[in-house]
């Protein structure tokens, strides 16, 4: 479901104003080095799949329950790879987002690539070199993923 039942539950009480919500990204990386996009229905770009957390779900667990419904590929988180809150965002319909994302390196534990055509047109193992065109905010998840240590975030000033 590409919207949840709760934002447009929200959405009846505040309009277009800002929402503040929890987002989760899975950078799914196979024994390969190769990463799990999917082609968003949405916009047509492709991203690493993820989504919006219910209210009282766990980041974890709305990953693994996101990855599957948008790519048929069952998955384990592995680790933090980043949190950080993004700006704010406008959708075309006007309505305001602002999301604090956790993204997490994950690996590929079953399931067959699939779209579901909801919300993926389209899903594929790219080389980390090869990657299609993204927007700055999805390959920073990428990369964040790809680094030894601990999760990024963003330094208090």
């Amino acid at each position: 479901m590409p919207t949840p039942d709760f934002i447009l539950e929200t959405r009846k009480h505040i309009g277009h104003a800002l929402m503040f919500l929890t987002g989760v990204t899975a950078v799914v990386v196979d024994p390969g080095g190769r990463i799990l996009l999917h082609r968003r229905a949405d916009d047509g770009h492709w991203a690493t799949p993820g989504g919006i957390l219910e209210p009282g779900e766990q980041p974890a667990a709305a990953l693994v329950r996101e990855v599957f419904e948008e790519t048929g590929v069952r998955v384990v988180p592995e680790r933090v790879a980043s949190v950080v809150t993004e700006p704010p965002f406008t959708y075309p319909n006007g309505d305001r987002v602002q999301f604090m994302d956790i993204a997490f390196r994950c690996r590929p534990v079953g399931g067959e690539p699939r779209a579901d055509g909801d919300e993926s047109l389209d899903v594929a193992w790219f080389d980390p070199g090869g990657l299609p065109e993204m927007n700055d905010r999805i390959l920073r998840r990428i990369r964040h993923a790809g680094e030894e240590g601990p999760a990024h975030f963003a330094a208090p000033e």
